[in-house]
């Protein structure tokens, strides 16, 4: 019976071919066996689900109930003069990756982001308490531990990312809603996908498996069993799966891991001191380009590798190491995937013609420089600012700033935290006097004002000027 069920499965995809009217070569038909292999993807399930574990992280958070956020007791108490924050603890979940039998564990860096506690459970329900190892905030990655002494648990091997197609069929892996391990069947929609809401070191693959809250981490796997994507986020107008899931590449996972295991707890990234944009029809056409492609430089910081490599403003990077880049994600995604220190081949457009430029890649500075607490009868009482550094501005979502000074916390309570002031905040001037560094801002609190404060601030892409007094 399955004999002849087959040999009909395999008439039926001949006729069909057959009725094409095109001079293009006729599908060959699919032999029993191999139709027989495709009817089930349990082996490969089998194989890599007990890789795959669920991840719940915990922190303690201050809240206070919103009746004392009424003006009223604003105005007689002061913020904070009644109802004192009580502590409670969040909790989010989250799924992850076995990547080495001792227990070293990939999942997204949004399931653990400031979590005191972490709790793995495998696939056989067993749970640890994980230490983080590593973890980079750009590609949503963080590596954890779990002690299992000399047990080796299942992984699953990383598959190159760059060699899948649109098309190729692939499972999700993980635990949506903390209902327990789910399993999900899709194509690749797409590959080098960006999105603004998503980051921007990463080129993502995009898939229709569906995917839903709490597979965050979770496995994205080739139909031979090979991981080619962490599950980090979807496209949704209803918190659920719409078919529309992104997943970080694999080959992004192994460059973070060997920065890992070379002894980098940061995992820094390597930065070219750039501000770029896409290509568009008019760019193209203004700058003697065939087709939009490339990436356009905007502007080079001085002394960054971009400049020493000798990139211009009004440059076209087309290429990185041989591969096409055709946005400042895929750009940002090409170069993260190589280590500090190395050095690649751009292909740039300049004056009409194609130039080839050696660019050595180097790590961002993301330390600030002379951290100051500042103190005193003035609006900035409260704040701990510090001087920008390339990192830090890049952290931060400052485009296009190279110095100046940043709120680097505000103490509840204080004159600036009654304010509104933020960490992350660009402190731009003050009484009409440009601040570019600490001594700057220092000197013109102390000369102060009678009246009114003006402050000018930068909180993003968004400028606005505090008045006080």
């Amino acid at each position: 019976m399955r004999a002849r069920l087959a040999r009909a499965l395999v008439l039926g995809l001949t006729l069909l071919a057959g009725c094409a009217r095109s001079e293009a070569q006729p599908l060959e038909p699919l032999r029993a066996a191999e139709l027989a292999n495709r009817s089930t993807f349990a082996p490969v399930v089998r194989r890599v689900a007990p890789a795959v574990v669920s991840i719940t992280s915990r922190k303690v958070t201050l809240t206070r109930d919103p009746f004392f956020d009424d003006p009223f007791f604003q105005f007689f108490f002061g913020p904070g003069g009644l109802g004192r924050p009580r502590p409670r603890v969040e909790t989010s979940l989250g799924s992850g990756v076995i990547l080495r039998p001792d227990g070293l564990v990939v999942t997204n860096y949004h399931v653990i982001e400031g979590a005191e506690e972490i709790e793995v459970v495998l696939a056989d329900r067993r749970s640890f308490r994980a230490r983080v190892l590593g973890s980079d905030r750009g590609s949503d990655l963080a590596f954890l531990k779990i002690d299992v002494g000399s047990e080796r648990l299942p992984t699953i091997p990383l598959g190159d990312s760059d060699a899948i197609e649109v098309g190729d069929v692939v499972l999700a892996i993980g635990n949506p809603f903390g209902i327990g391990q789910t399993v999900t069947l899709g194509i690749v929609s797409a590959k080098s996908r960006t999105h603004p809401a998503l980051e921007k070191d990463v080129s993502f693959i995009q898939t229709d498996a569906a995917i839903n809250p709490g597979n965050s981490g979770g496995a994205l796997v080739t139909a031979d069993g090979r991981l080619i994507g962490i599950n980090t986020a979807i496209f949704t107008r209803s918190g659920g799966s719409i078919g529309i899931g992104f997943a970080v590449p694999a080959n992004l996972v192994a460059a973070r891991l060997a920065a890992l295991e070379s002894g980098r707890r940061d995992l820094a990234r390597p930065w070219l001191g750039v501000e770029l944009q896409a290509v568009d029809s008019d760019i193209a056409r203004d700058l003697g380009l065939d087709r939009p492609q490339g990436v356009l430089v905007r502007r080079v910081v001085g002394g960054s590798p971009a400049a020493r490599a000798g990139l211009r403003a009004g440059d076209v990077i087309l290429s990185v190491d041989g591969v096409t880049v055709d946005d400042p994600s895929t750009l940002a995604y090409r170069v993260s995937l190589k280590p500090i220190g190395e050095r690649v081949r751009l292909v740039v457009w300049r004056d009409g013609q194609e130039r080839v430029l050696a660019l050595t890649l180097e790590a961002a500075e993301r330390s600030p420089r002379n951290v100051t607490r500042l103190d005193g009868r003035h609006p900035l009482d409260g704040l701990t600012v510090g001087e920008l550094t390339p990192g830090l501005a890049e952290e931060l979502d400052l485009t296009g700033v190279d110095r100046g000074v940043v709120v680097l916390g505000v103490d509840p309570g204080r004159f600036a935290a009654r304010l509104g002031f933020r960490r992350g905040d660009l402190l731009e001037s003050v009484n009409g006097q440009l601040v570019s560094s600490v001594a700057e801002l220092q000197a013109a609190v102390r000369r102060g004002a009678r009246g009114r404060w003006q402050i000018g601030v930068r909180r993003g892409a968004e400028r606005f000027v505090l008045s006080v007094g």
